[in-house]
């Protein structure tokens, strides 16, 4: 069973025809007639499209599961994805889950107990505090930390509950600010400290692990390119890292598996400080990322057929030896957002969808013309995936690709991609990840009022 929508339903869709095995979808009422629902061999209905009324009910999901007879379920990303909820119920009803087992979601989906864990294996991380109550305990810290900081959720990720404090009178506003979207995105307050470093670079490492205590990385990306830290564009490899860091960082990335004894796929994030050359952990993301093919574009390896295999009881199809990356590799993530206004979502009726169909490009979508892309979920329509020789061919590659790419009926992130890919400071690798907010936004809104 998929219990998910949109492209990584296709994708996982995909990857199970191509093993030989039969798909059960479920879906809201609004997808029931999506590209997945179509490609899929069963579809059941699991409520309306109201994610909290479907996608994201465990009992729902569960007695689907159970009703058509589901061996395993896939929860791709998002939703229930990272909510040990899902795998103990699975657990009880002898479904199997793909993905890693509940106490390593729950472990390290509390970014404090998360953090502690990194300190004792020897693993930097960012300067900060353990959870503050209010803001009157935070003062004494700052003087240890230092400004600007960062306030962040415990239970969270997506910038949820994040604020950057620049100056101790920002904290009044922002405290109760980050607490109130904490606990509205999570159900769960609890906020911590952590030093904000402005000329810094967002890079993860893959890993994948199996039962039998094998776990290999796949390299890193730099997913510095965001947007209310939302990620736009990434890539595979990062242009900013040394081979010693590389080193270093993927070390530290299996450390942390070994640690937990993780089971599947999983990415451990890191942030790269620019000046120092140092870098710090930041978080673990317990399940498959958006922008997992820019790593299989450089490794050759099917991610989704591996989390499958792995969760079978099969042993990984490879050890860290035998792992090549090679080339270069860059995801665009094409959202029915509106640049021009602020990237207001712009859901609606697709009229017109042509994809590129060139050399060295891949995407993965669920669109197709007469596809209407429902108001209720994320905006996300595609990803355009190029792969070069050298970064300079992939990004040639990825600007022709977006030249080519032609939607109609709504507005997208297309003309925006094509301006990032366009830019000299993306072109020579000199970017952070505030970049884009605080340098190109202006540049793309003056180029649109010329």
């Amino acid at each position: 069973m998929v219990a998910n929508r949109g492209e990584i339903a296709v994708r996982i869709i995909r990857a199970c025809h191509e093993l030989g095995i039969k798909t059960i979808l479920a879906a809201s009422e609004a997808d029931r007639e999506s590209m997945a629902a179509l490609m899929a061999d069963r579809v059941v209905c699991i409520g309306p499209p109201k994610a909290t009324e479907s996608y994201l009910k465990v009992g729902t999901i569960i007695m689907a599961a159970v009703g058509t007879g589901a061996e395993a379920i896939h929860p791709g990303y998002g939703f229930l994805s990272e909510k040990p909820e899902l795998p103990e119920a699975c657990s009880r009803y002898g479904i199997i889950f793909i993905g890693p087992k509940a106490e390593q979601i729950r472990q390290m989906g509390d970014k404090i107990s998360a953090r502690q864990m990194a300190k004792k294996l020897g693993i930097p991380v960012i300067p900060g505090s353990e959870l503050v109550q209010n803001v009157d305990e935070i003062f004494p810290l700052t003087e240890k930390i230092g400004y600007p900081l960062l306030l962040k959720a415990a239970a969270g990720g997506g910038g949820k509950g994040m604020k950057i404090a620049k100056r101790p009178e920002d904290l009044k506003i922002l405290f109760p600010e980050a607490q109130a979207e904490a606990r509205a995105a999570f159900g769960d307050g609890r906020l911590y400290l952590e030093k904000f470093i402005p000329n810094a670079r967002h890079v993860e490492i893959q890993i994948i692990g199996d039962r039998y205590g094998n776990i290999v990385h796949l390299g890193e990306r730099d997913c510095s390119i965001q947007r209310r830290y939302q990620k736009m564009l990434e890539e595979a490899p990062s242009p900013v890292v040394s081979p010693e860091v590389r080193n270093r960082m993927s070390e530290a990335a299996i450390k942390i598996g070994q640690a937990i004894q993780y089971e599947n796929a999983g990415t451990v994030e890191f942030i790269l400080d620019q000046d120092s050359g140092q870098f710090y952990f930041l978080e673990m993301n317990t399940r498959i990322q958006v922008e997992h093919p820019v790593t299989e574009m450089t490794t050759g390896m099917d991610l989704v057929k591996e989390q499958i295999r792995v969760a079978a009881g099969l042993p990984l199809s490879l050890s860290q030896s035998e792992v090549r990356i090679s080339g270069h590799a860059i995801e665009c993530r094409i959202n029915a957002e509106s640049p021009r206004e602020g990237f207001r979502p712009f859901p609606g009726r697709i009229t017109d969808w042509r994809m590129p169909n060139e050399l060295g490009i891949r995407v993965d979508t669920h669109c197709y013309p007469g596809y209407l892309v429902p108001p209720y979920y994320d905006s996300l329509l595609a990803k355009v995936i190029s792969f070069g020789q050298d970064r300079q061919e992939a990004i040639e590659r990825t600007q022709s690709a977006l030249e080519k790419f032609l939607v109609s009926g709504l507005e997208t992130t297309i003309p925006f991609h094509r301006f990032i890919v366009k830019n000299n400071d993306f072109r020579k690798g000199k970017i952070h990840t505030r970049w884009l907010e605080e340098t190109l936004l202006e540049e793309y809104e003056q180029h649109e009022r010329n």
